[in-house]
């Protein structure tokens, strides 16, 4: 069996992907917007070796295999894919054709890993971290724009742009802490301290924010003493597990429950809850599935193995009730989905914008794990597939006082800011 022959039985005509390979075989349009060249046999021992998104990772990753366009285009082209008009001989056929390929051990791409230790133990959450978040900060900078977030942006309207849109995600989420000027904020998971940044500069507060990366650290640090901001904001390089402080007026986490652990919600809310003031208010903003089921192949996904080790995502109300049980209690939830799929789709044109410049950087495979994880990523969000949610929790006081006004008004600039 030719290759192209077995990617037409699994492939529908009316998907439009092109295909060829190193046998010499092709099928589909060869001049459409997406053509998939097989280049060498390992591409298909990647393949059948493991018959799914790693399998399809490795061999892109390596370069035996090409996308022949846009990456998003094509994985929204091809997915999903359902089998079900393959009948049992054609799976028989399938099986039979790539059974010498799935003997084969090709090797594993270098940029996959697989942590050793305990999960989520301090050692093993640094190293996971380190793999992502220290790529280069130079990587970062094209990749992300000015604003070096790395989180959802909130989109005023659809035609605005990633960094009016960043500036926005920062001082929503200001709004909803309620910060006013002398107020303390601990931001944990901090990135390279944009959310410090613009707390300190536009409300007026004193802020610490904690990174386990120690690239983000320098950078934000260096970037707040050139701001000559050193004596109301700084960014550390800590487990946020290591924070000695206690009695904030408010704690953001933007991002960093992916990176926790579903066993360790109770402990990581109850943390937190802990290094509040009464009435405080804690934001968590997070990436979860659409429901609450659990996927026990997660440890296996090209996510897991090349971006994210140990991430983990669950359903919006398994954080909301750890965030509950915890002691905080929920005053305003909101899904911030689509607005996470036109992040992405910026961030991808910044890496092709910035693609030479990347590669010399970064390495190929680095880059193209990159390129293929964003165009997953943004067809994900579109499709319902993740999700991104913001909760407001809060710390009541002694009589159950909540210190919030009577109608929050969250889309409402309050007085206060614009301090700087």
């Amino acid at each position: 069996m030719k290759l192209a022959d077995a990617f037409s039985m699994i492939v529908p005509p009316e998907r439009g992907v092109g295909f060829r390979a190193f046998d010499g075989s092709s099928a589909g349009p060869q001049d459409g917007d997406v053509v998939m060249d097989v280049r060498s046999p390992r591409a298909v021992e990647y393949l059948a070796t493991s018959p799914n998104q790693l399998g399809l990772a490795r061999a892109y990753v390596a370069g035996d295999l090409e996308i022949v366009g846009d990456a998003y285009t094509a994985l929204s082209k091809l997915y999903p894919l359902p089998l079900d008009h393959l009948s049992w001989r054609d799976k028989f056929e399938l099986a039979k054709a790539f059974a010498p390929f799935a003997l084969k051990r090709p090797p594993i791409p270098p940029q996959e890993r697989r942590l050793g230790g305990r999960r989520h133990s301090k050692n093993r959450d640094a190293e996971a971290i380190h793999h992502h978040y220290d790529v280069s900060n130079r990587f970062y900078s094209w990749v992300l724009g000015p604003s070096m977030a790395y989180t959802c942006a909130v989109f005023p309207d659809w035609d605005a742009s990633l960094e009016t849109a960043q500036e926005e995600k920062f001082d929503l989420v200001c709004r909803k802490l309620g910060l006013q000027p002398g107020m303390r904020l601990l931001d944990v998971g901090c990135g390279w301290g944009g959310m410090v940044m613009h707390a300190v500069k536009n409300y007026g507060v004193t802020a610490i924010g904690v990174t386990l990366s120690e690239q983000q650290a320098q950078w934000g640090q260096e970037t707040i003493e050139a701001a000559g901001l050193g004596s109301v904001a700084q960014i550390r390089f800590s487990d946020y597990r290591d924070v000695p402080e206690s009695g904030f007026d408010a704690i953001s986490s933007i991002g960093l429950t992916e990176h926790i652990g579903r066993a360790n919600y109770p402990s990581y809310f109850s943390f937190l809850y802990g290094k509040l003031r009464p009435e405080g208010r804690m934001l968590n903003h997070t990436i979860t599935r659409p429901n609450d089921g659990w996927q026990t192949h997660f440890r296996k996904s090209f996510i897991n193995r090349y971006v994210f080790p140990d991430g983990e995502l669950s359903g919006p109300s398994q954080v909301m009730t750890a965030m509950n049980t915890a002691g905080f209690e929920i005053r305003h939830e909101e899904n911030l989905r689509e607005h996470y799929a036109m992040t992405l789709k910026f961030w991808c044109e910044n890496l092709e914008s910035h693609w030479d410049e990347a590669v010399a950087e970064a390495g190929i495979g680095t880059a193209r794990v990159w390129r293929l994880y964003m165009a997953a990523s943004r067809l994900g969000f579109e499709i319902n597939q993740i999700q991104l949610h913001q909760m407001l929790g809060v710390k009541l006081g002694p009589g159950g006082e909540s210190g919030m006004p009577a109608r929050p008004g969250f889309d409402r600039a309050p007085a206060s800011a614009g301090l700087g």
